[in-house]
């Protein structure tokens, strides 16, 4: 099976300081400054929001829920949990607001009163909303057979035709916790048909950024492949990253459970990789909505059993002396339905990777997330970018946009804190244009 989305999703390591020579009083005086600054944001912090910390998990195996949405109700306020189902939620002083509720696929939602809330160690646990099997007729059942039955009914349930979409695309590296580079975009797709074997487009219409050289130290961390990359997540598209033909030699699947999403029933297909596979591949959840079996979601994560392997996938160029081990790697791929069509609409992946340099003192972690929301979808007017406007897989975004110079770039809301829910994100930018 080939794993060409992993490949694409390279990271850029290159020295760019040589402190090698650097004294253990200078690392000290380092860490004391940035203890300083990280007292003043919390002084900030505190006089203009609320914070809220905790972590997400299901309620039975007290597992990490990644990916899960905390959101204030009644505002566009949210955040994402991380691949450690952590969240950090900040909820401005004075808004006139008493919950919160967490949502995650396959999950009940449960609302919490804010008061209940302390500044750190929350636990909210979610209860899987599951639907017992007797009461489904359960075609076919056999779960590799399903996910054949996925491929086979690709033109029925997904559109053959050109889309073009509007997006809007976020990429940010955090150095520890501190984020050390961020970028966003107002992205233009073309979305080629679900049958037609061309690969999607996209365009940057409106691009910043900001990156803190100073922050990484001894290294300058890329993500190759910017939103170009980040389309490849959509599997059914390009069903060679988890469902290639030969996706029986590579997985074992079995059917967990049937749960409801938006008031649809879908079975919750789970799959692993074979033991006798050697190279890193997946696992993870597959939701298919059991009426028209039409995958409408998937999360999945790279098996990580080797990672020494497993980093050759990620990593385009590194410094002599850093040794870069991924931790975790995690995505999940959102479709929504449309006049009976279901079209691409969200996903997120996020990497964590440990570096360590032969001297202890420079040993660090990383983190680099990508993730795209589409906005808004047409089907009339669909034209194919030229050569010179399309994003390239081989493209750093970081080095192809502005820093963050343009006070209107996102109107009255210019600052979009980069742990903040993309899709809340877009909610008020749309309220605020209406």
């Amino acid at each position: 099976m080939r794993t060409n989305f992993i490949s694409k999703i390279t990271i850029l390591l290159s020295a760019f300081l040589l402190l090698s020579s650097i004294s253990v009083s200078a690392g000290e005086w380092k860490k004391k400054k940035k203890k300083e600054k990280n007292k003043v944001q919390l002084v900030i912090d505190t006089l203009k929001y609320d914070v809220y910390k905790g972590k997400v998990q299901d309620i039975d195996s007290k597992d990490p829920l990644i990916f899960a949405t905390v959101a204030v109700k009644g505002v566009n306020v949210a955040t994402v949990s991380n691949s450690e189902g952590e969240f950090t939620l900040k909820i401005a002083k004075g808004l006139p607001v008493s919950k919160i509720e967490i949502s995650h696929v396959g999950y009940k939602n449960l609302e919490v009163d804010i008061k209940s809330l302390k500044p750190k160690k929350n636990v909210l646990q979610l209860q899987m909303a599951v639907v017992p099997l007797n009461e489904v007729n359960i075609y076919p059942l056999d779960p590799e057979q399903l996910v054949r039955r996925i491929l086979m009914k690709v033109g029925e349930n997904y559109s053959t035709t050109p889309n073009m979409m509007e997006g809007f695309y976020r990429e940010t590296v955090r150095k520890n916790r501190s984020y050390v580079a961020i970028s966003e975009a107002v992205v233009n797709i073309h979305k080629s048909g679900y049958k037609q074997a061309k690969s999607d487009q996209v365009q940057v219409f409106k691009g910043r950024k900001s990156q803190d050289v100073k922050k990484m130290d001894t290294l300058l961390f890329k993500l190759q492949g910017g939103p170009a990359t980040a389309l490849l997540l959509d599997v059914i598209k390009n069903p060679y990253n988890l469902l290639s033909e030969d996706f029986s030699q590579s997985y074992k699947f079995s059917l967990k459970s049937i749960t409801q999403i938006n008031g649809k029933l879908h079975y919750v297909i789970e799959f692993i990789q074979k033991e006798a596979v050697d190279i890193p591949l997946y696992y993870g959840l597959l939701y298919v909505e059991t009426k028209n079996l039409a995958l409408t979601s998937a999360k999945f994560s790279l098996n990580l059993d080797n990672p020494e392997e497993a980093s050759k996938l990620f990593i385009r160029r590194k410094p002599i002396g850093v040794k870069v081990i991924p931790t975790s790697a995690d995505y999940i791929v959102n479709y929504h339905e449309t006049g009976g069509k279901w079209y691409f609409n969200y996903a997120r992946g996020e990497i964590n990777f440990k570096c360590n340099w032969k001297r202890k003192l420079f040993n660090t972690n990383y983190t680099a997330m990508t993730e795209i929301a589409i906005t808004d979808r047409d089907e009339s007017n669909v034209v194919k970018f030229n050569r010179h406007e399309k994003f390239r897989s081989n493209q750093v975004m970081v080095d192809e946009i502005g820093n963050f110079a343009d006070k209107n770039f996102w109107g009255a809301h210019n600052t979009i804190e980069p742990d903040q829910s993309i899709e809340a994100a877009i909610r008020k930018l749309k309220r605020k244009a209406r």
